[in-house]
């Protein structure tokens, strides 16, 4: 399988959707944020100076995925359907986890926009609470799944290990 964001003299271009039929997509990707206790804490509890944590990372999530095309400079933009980002507190890794579900009717998938959605929201989990640590370890960004178009669907493989 050859990469399609080369042209034949080898440089970038981006590629023509035009021809694609239309269908419905959805992708799905997970990230993490570890933090210590106090930091825990303060997120879990809504403490932080700045104001509620995850409120803020939830928006900005959905704003990461919207804008993706002005960041990914390959990536077309796409009229996306919904965004929905969650967040689970993991309190025996001291970790918040985010997922993000992007969906779009369209040419072209929205893997890079859940991708994109989750970092973005992970950064600003991390933008309010560096005052507090600054240690803090954002970790395992990658795709879940996703589903639409011509290369079918795709669900990420799980293992003992940990290995993808």
């Amino acid at each position: 399988m050859d990469f399609t964001h080369f042209n034949d003299e080898g440089h970038a271009k981006m590629v023509n959707v035009g021809g694609k039929d239309i269908t419905q997509r959805k992708a799905v990707a997970e990230g993490s944020i570890h933090v210590n206790s106090e930091t825990f804490r303060l997120i879990k509890t809504g403490g932080m100076k700045k104001g509620d944590v995850l409120t803020v990372a939830q928006v900005a999530g959905i704003m990461g995925a919207k804008r993706t095309p002005d960041i990914i400079p390959m990536c077309h933009p796409i009229n996306i359907n919904g965004a929905d980002i969650s967040f689970t507190l993991d309190e025996e890794n001291l970790a918040v986890r985010v997922r993000a579900e992007v969906s779009c009717s369209g040419r072209t998938g929205v893997e890079m926009e859940a991708l994109t959605s989750v970092s973005i929201a992970l950064l600003t989990i991390y933008d309010m609470c560096k005052a507090v640590q600054k240690d803090m370890e954002i970790t395992d960004i990658h795709l879940i799944s996703k589903s639409g178009g011509i290369h079918g669907d795709y669900e990420a493989c799980s293992s003992n290990n940990g290995e993808r």
